[in-house]
């Protein structure tokens, strides 16, 4: 009997085969990454401290916020909801209460985001030196370019403005999806999380990669390669930046973290896991 020769279609069937595997075991290769941040931040008071003071800054400007937020989300239901003003009373409360959960869920997801670039804009120098400390441990990089607060301050900056209003546009349709019965309050925030998670990710390997001279086009492009690894690192995160006040110890060990990432992702080195 003849032999039968490869054909593209097996082998990209064993490759789908093998996808499962793949994904979860980069997703869990996301999660030590994230747990190593944790463990080079914390080996050195120093560094805690380097880490946090920027974050102490950016907490006390984003509870201003809240606390405005949420004294007027009566105000902001009722603005939002003016197409209800001819309905009866109990569905335009019905309808204005959704809305005001959705506003605070949307400034929930888009918070953190928020949180992560102002602390990174204002305290550059702080995390370069944070990043700078673990890739000497990692082995060093050389030829790599000094950031500096003013060229920090700008790549942050644009950095900020592209993925915000990224989330944005994916929150449009999540709102909406959000009225949906069962896939509204299960696939919706799911998928937010994930979305916002990701997006985080990006803002957390800006310095390492601005290091290297790498836009913010090339960032993209390299995390797009190993997305189950960054959504692996990068959800944890935001999931525990979503408590209050822990991003001020969260934040460091994830630019720890993200820095760890970048560099195993530039260099190859599979020993940065």
């Amino acid at each position: 009997m003849p032999v039968l020769p490869k054909s593209r279609f097996l082998h990209l069937n064993w490759a789908g085969t093998d996808y499962p595997a793949r994904v979860i075991k980069d997703f869990g290769a996301g999660v030590a990454l994230l747990l190593r941040g944790f463990r080079l931040v914390f080996s050195s008071p120093k560094r805690v401290l380097v880490g946090a003071l920027p974050a102490v800054i950016t907490a006390v400007l984003m509870i201003t916020g809240w606390v405005l937020l949420l004294t007027h989300i009566d105000s902001i239901s009722g603005w939002l909801t003016g197409f209800a003003d001819s309905w009866s009373d109990t569905w335009r409360n019905v309808v204005e209460v959704a809305v005001g959960i959705s506003v605070i869920a949307a400034t929930l997801g888009l918070s953190v985001l928020l949180f992560t670039a102002i602390t990174i804009m204002i305290g550059g120098p702080f995390y370069e030196y944070i990043a700078e400390e673990v890739e000497d441990e990692l082995g060093g990089v050389p030829g790599t370019e000094q950031v500096g607060w003013w060229r920090g301050f700008l790549v942050g900056l644009r950095s900020t403005i592209l993925l915000v209003g990224t989330s944005i546009l994916f929150a449009i349709p999540l709102f909406f999806c959000g009225f949906i019965p069962v896939v509204g309050q299960t696939v919706v925030p799911v998928l937010a999380v994930c979305i916002n998670g990701y997006l985080l990710g990006i803002e957390l390997t800006g310095i390492p990669f601005t290091r290297r001279g790498k836009s913010f086009k090339q960032r993209r492009q390299v995390l797009a390669t190993r997305r189950a690894m960054v959504l692996g690192f990068a959800v944890p995160a935001y999931l525990l930046c979503l408590v209050p006040l822990a991003a001020i110890v969260v934040l460091p060990a994830a630019m720890a973290g993200g820095t760890v990432l970048s560099h195993r992702l530039l260099t190859g080195d599979r020993s940065a896991a």
